[in-house]
């Protein structure tokens, strides 16, 4: 016995070693045991939708969480793991994810951003609607603070997909799925977005209802802005069609002689009654301004400016809800530019004579009655008159070579006498002016043409030093 206990401490403390080389060994061959079995159970649930998945491996045996989307893909996806060669043991830690109860999901749009909130049924499906938003709202930044939940009813990517391209047409409001109900409200982009809206609704998703549709259409509005820095005139907004679109430019053009037009106007629906009207009786009232802006929304017109003098700015203000249609209602902000400095006999003729070639004087038919597309006309002679206060004006008519000789020499007195009462009513001395009729001696174009007699058809001015 003693002898044995000599032997063995010859030999046992050489065990200490190989026990730890076989430690050391064992663990380093479990390393790449495990490794292996991670990747290859990662590998077999490559076509398993899950959320939020974690595998953890202890030698053979494999712990597995994730949350699934469906009983189903959850059984699959832990027999998928089960499956994987070498895996002795798995431990389940999987669920459903929640179900949501009523599955909402919304898109709402703002002036910066379109922001995707509420819930996606899937992971693929999150990310299809992120991307349509993108491509139906481009330039627009997309918040994505959508959530996972089951329970969505069938075709809602297909629903929500569809919302986005109407959530596109609003400058702002929100588009919402509540299980199948559908709602929208918000402000349209332009005056026709509502009504595409409303299509668009009617081809919704097999299942799919419109619970409420509350987009509204933007204020029908047209405007018009006169700038005399650069001798402009610039409409923009809105008009019902294109025959109407035509008829304002030319009143426009009529009324506004001396400017030019800049017509950015766009046909659209939802105009008032009497928009047509309202706005030619507007545009009038603004040509009378030296500077200034129309604003027509819906059945209001806003006026804003200064008016040539203080005769013009009192009629303006007076006159411009008077003549508006029925139902119209009139805000005239209109006050007098500070008189101009005083100019002598040869700058007042020189400017007489220039806003006569511009434009011109219209008048009715056959008539001494002056047309009111000139009240913009007459009220720059006038302020030119105002100017050149030390001098006499002859005003004289002239007519074409129509109809009887008689007639016109009568015709062209009674129209000088007209613009005469215009400039004494505006406040001038009736004892500056003077008036004469030519009738149609003193023709300056052929009276052969159309052309020829609109320009026979005139008044002038000739200015003469008082005494």
């Amino acid at each position: 016995m003693h002898g044995f206990y000599r032997w063995s401490a010859k030999w046992w403390p050489g065990l200490i070693p190989l026990a730890i080389l076989w430690a050391v060994a064992a663990w380093v061959s479990t390393i790449p045991l495990e490794t292996d079995l991670t990747a290859h159970s990662t590998a077999a649930l490559k076509n398993t939708i899950l959320d939020k998945s974690q595998i953890t491996v202890a030698g053979r045996d494999v712990s597995f969480s994730a949350e699934a989307f469906s009983e189903d893909g959850r059984r699959s996806a832990v027999s998928s793991v089960e499956a994987t060669p070498g895996v002795r043991l798995v431990n389940d830690e999987t669920r459903l994810v929640a179900e949501a109860k009523p599955f909402v999901w919304v898109a709402e749009r703002d002036n910066v951003r379109v922001t995707l909130w509420g819930t996606a049924p899937l992971p693929a499906s999150k990310a299809r609607i992120v991307e349509a938003a993108r491509a139906a709202l481009s330039g627009t930044e997309v918040s994505d603070r959508m959530g996972l939940k089951r329970g969505a009813p069938p075709r809602f990517d297909a629903a929500a997909v569809l919302l986005l391209d109407q959530v596109a047409k609003l400058k702002e409001g929100k588009a919402v799925i509540s299980d199948t109900n559908i709602s929208l409200s918000g402000m349209a982009r332009d005056l026709g977005g509502r009504e595409a809206i409303a299509a668009a609704l009617k081809n919704l998703p097999e299942g799919f209802t419109v619970a409420a549709n509350d987009v509204k259409a933007p204020p029908y509005v047209f405007q018009a802005n006169k700038d005399p820095v650069t001798n402009t005139l610039t409409l923009s907004g809105y008009v019902p069609d294109n025959t109407i679109h035509a008829a304002l430019a030319s009143a426009a053009g009529r009324k506004f002689g001396n400017e030019k037009i800049v017509d950015n106007l766009k046909a659209s629906i939802g105009a008032p009654g009497g928009f047509a009207a309202a706005v030619t009786t507007a545009l009038g009232a603004l040509s009378r301004l030296s500077t200034g802006t129309l604003v027509v929304s819906d059945r209001e017109v806003k006026l804003s400016g200064d008016a040539l003098y203080e005769v013009a700015a009192d009629q303006i203000r007076a006159s411009l809800a008077r003549e508006l249609p029925q139902g119209w209602q009139a805000k005239a902000e209109v006050s007098v530019k500070p008189a101009a400095a005083p100019v002598d006999a040869s700058v007042c003729q020189q400017l007489f004579a220039q806003n006569l070639t511009k434009g011109r004087i219209r008048f009715e038919p056959s008539s001494a009655s002056i047309n009111v597309d000139s009240a913009g006309l007459l009220d720059r002679l006038v302020e030119i008159a105002m100017r050149c206060p030390n001098v006499r004006v002859e005003i004289a008519g002239h007519t074409d070579g129509d109809g009887d000789a008689a007639f016109n020499q009568s015709l062209s007195e009674k129209r000088a006498l007209a613009v005469e009462e215009y400039l004494v009513k505006a406040g001038l001395p009736a004892d500056r002016f003077s008036t004469i009729g030519y009738g149609s001696t003193q023709p300056i174009a052929t009276n052969d043409t159309d052309e020829g007699k609109l320009q026979n058809r005139r008044i002038e001015f000739v200015v003469r030093q008082a005494p």
